[in-house]
């Protein structure tokens, strides 16, 4: 590689006119076998499809350099930017990885090769504390660190100007998406569409589902978050002195210790209420957004999407199927998100 210097919504959520209810994915139709929710979930990250995004990414044959950006206030973020040689660009698009992800996630490889296909670029941002980046900031990642996403968006668009800005995002990163879309006309960021798969929209009711559901994906995502503070703890042992016993708090509880030690928020609901995107809070978009979510997510409750206020140029596509984040169409492992993302925002273009 070439380097480059809730348990139930609030009330203000619960109170908000219902939007459109959502249209059919009627793009997606995976054979029956695929048609159960955790199995593709549990694929969707497993290690043939990281594989397959590898080499899928390989065989674009794209130039790819690393980039250290301004994220404001002295924080750092490392990002990956690809393109094709010798080709025009339709434009350029900022990938955003879930919770726990990377840029080099299956799904944001295997979209960025979908992008790059259809003549885009692609910049795939590392969140703080994501990736191989535990060492360029002190402090700990959280989810309502949006300023430092939308400094280092700022920072992609003066790196690549003269050229349609776009973003897309899946789970968290596709909160972050919205969120982006929302604060881009005061930031002056110029972004021309978004595009978000599995959004987290109320993470108050994303815990609980996942306390409530099939323990897998409450010990997945503990057990990488644990990793995670682990390497952090070990680069910066005179900030993060925690012990052991608090590693092993549950998901609710280490994340009640993250805001209260962490963040000003002064509570779980504060900090949860800080980053959601359901009700009303999307009815303000300016930026277009294409959504799409699955009926059988066992993450993010389907009836959010339902009663999302949105804009005109705002839609969300419902599929029967597709579990969290999954969407896979075949025994190949292909993926119909990733393509997807690719067609929306390439329509855009």
């Amino acid at each position: 590689m070439n380097r480059d210097p809730a348990l139930q919504a609030s009330a203000r959520d619960a109170a908000a006119p219902p939007g459109p209810p959502g249209r059919d994915a009627g793009g997606y139709r995976p054979p029956a076998w695929l048609r159960n929710a955790h199995l593709q979930s549990a694929l969707g990250s497993s290690p043939w499809r990281r594989r397959r995004g590898a080499l899928a990414l390989a065989a674009t044959g794209a130039d790819t350099f690393e980039h250290l950006l301004d994220a404001g206030d002295g924080v750092r973020l490392h990002g990956l930017h690809s393109a094709m040689p010798g080709r025009p660009s339709r434009g350029l698009a900022l990938l955003l990885h879930g919770w726990e992800g990377s840029s080099e996630s299956s799904y944001m490889r295997l979209t960025a090769a979908q992008l790059l296909r259809r003549g885009f670029e692609v910049f795939r941002l590392n969140f703080r504390d994501h990736g191989p980046t535990h060492h360029l900031n002190p402090e700990l990642f959280h989810s309502n660190r949006l300023d430092e996403v939308v400094h280092a968006a700022l920072d992609v668009a003066d790196r690549f100007p003269a050229r349609p800005l776009f973003a897309a995002g899946y789970s968290l990163g596709g909160n972050f998406a919205l969120r982006l879309a929302l604060r881009a006309p005061g930031a002056g960021l110029p972004l021309a569409r978004v595009a978000a798969v599995c959004p987290v929209l109320d993470p108050a009711l994303t815990l609980a589902q996942m306390e409530q559901g099939m323990p897998l994906y409450l010990r997945y995502f503990e057990r990488k978050w644990r990793g995670s503070l682990q390497r952090k703890r070990a680069l910066f042992p005179q900030l993060h002195d925690f012990d052991d016993a608090t590693l092993r708090l549950g998901m609710r509880e280490l994340t009640e210790w993250l805001v209260l030690r962490h963040t000003d928020f002064g509570s779980l609901e504060a900090y949860f209420d800080g980053y959601s995107i359901a009700g009303e809070r999307l009815a303000s978009l300016q930026v277009p957004a294409d959504i799409l979510t699955s009926t059988d997510d066992p993450v993010i409750p389907v009836d959010g999407f339902r009663a999302l206020r949105l804009p005109p140029t705002a839609a969300v596509e419902i599929a029967p199927w597709g579990g969290h984040c999954g969407f896979l169409e075949n025994a190949r492992l292909e993926g119909y998100a990733e393509r997807w993302v690719a067609e929306r925002l390439a329509a855009a273009a």
